[in-house]
C-alpha cells in the first residue's frame, strides 16, 4: 500500500475528530510494531502539508530485555527527522519475575501508559498518539462484549485529566491488511515483541475468532465497526 493510501485515513480521523491542533507537540507511541511505525511514518508525512502545525516526538517504554534492539526504529526516526526517546524501565521483571503475574497484560499496560505518559510531559508534549486501528477498535469491543457484558470500546480521542494529555488514535479509520501491506511496502524496521505473554492472550484469541468470522461472513468487521461508530458509546467525541 502506497503512502498516500495510509494518508487518506489517518488525515480522515484527525478531521473528524479533530485530533490536530495548531502549535500541538504529539508524542508518538512506538511499541516496535507494525501498527506504531505506520504511524509514525504517516504523521511525519502529514506534518509537511497539514493545514494546522505540529510537532513529533517518538518514544518507546522497554521492558528491560536485552533482545529488544530498537536501532533499526531509530535510524527510521533519524530518516524521518522525528526526535527518538528510549524509555528504560524494569516492568517485564517486576511482572514475570518478582511479581509472576498470572493475567500480566492488564498491570503491564498500565504501568508502561504510565512511563510513556511522564516521558510525554518531559518532553512539553500535550498529546499522546496511539496506534490502534479499525481491527482493534473491532476487537475491544468484542473483548468488552464476550467478558465484561458491555458493549464498549476505546474512543478516538480523549482528554486525560490527571495528566493534562489528550490521547488520539489516528488510525482508527485503518484496516489492518492495510497496514501489513504498508509495512511490507516500505519495508519498516518491525522489532519483534520479546514479552513472554505475546500471542497467548483473550486479545489474541479475540484476533482470530474475529478473522474467522469474518471468513465465514465477509464484511461482518466492516459491520461491526459500523455499529460502535453509531453506538453512541460513552466517552467517544462528536464526529464532524
Amino acid at each position: 500500500m502506497k503512502l498516500q493510501k495510509l494518508l487518506s485515513p489517518v488525515r480522515r480521523a484527525i478531521d473528524e475528530y479533530h485530533m490536530i491542533d495548531a502549535g500541538d507537540k504529539i508524542a508518538v507511541g512506538i511499541s516496535g510494531g507494525k501498527d506504531s511505525l505506520a504511524m509514525l511514518y504517516a504523521l511525519s508525512a502529514l506534518r509537511r502539508f497539514y493545514p494546522e502545525s505540529f510537532e513529533l516526538e517518538a518514544i518507546t517504554v522497554s521492558l528491560g530485555y536485552e533482545s529488544f534492539d530498537l536501532e533499526p526504529i531509530r535510524a527510521l526516526c533519524a530518516e524521518l527527522a522525528v526526535s527518538y526517546t528510549v524509555v528504560s524501565t524494569r516492568i517485564g521483571k517486576i511482572i514475570f519475575e518478582e511479581r509472576k503475574e498470572t493475567n500480566p497484560c492488564s498491570l503491564c499496560s498500565k504501568l508502561r501508559k504510565g512511563a510513556f505518559n511522564q516521558q510525554a510531559k518531559a518532553l512539553g508534549c500535550n498529546k499522546v498518539a496511539y496506534a490502534h486501528h479499525k481491527d482493534d477498535v473491532v476487537n475491544t469491543m468484542l473483548l468488552s462484549l464476550l467478558f465484561e457484558g458491555q458493549f464498549y470500546s476505546f474512543p478516538p480521542k480523549t482528554h486525560l485529566d490527571r495528566m493534562d494529555l489528550t490521547v488520539i488514535r489516528p488510525m482508527i479509520f485503518v484496516d489492518e491488511a492495510d497496514v501489513i501491506g504498508f509495512k511490507n511496502r516500505y519495508s519498516l524496521p518491525v522489532v519483534k515483541n520479546p514479552c513472554p505473554a505475546d500471542k497467548t492472550t483473550k486479545r489474541e484469541y479475540v484476533r482470530d475468532l474475529l478473522r474467522q468470522m469474518n471468513r465465514d461472513n465477509p464484511g461482518v468487521k466492516d459491520r461491526m465497526f459500523t455499529a460502535i461508530l453509531k453506538g453512541n458509546i460513552p466517552d467517544w467525541p462528536a464526529r464532524r
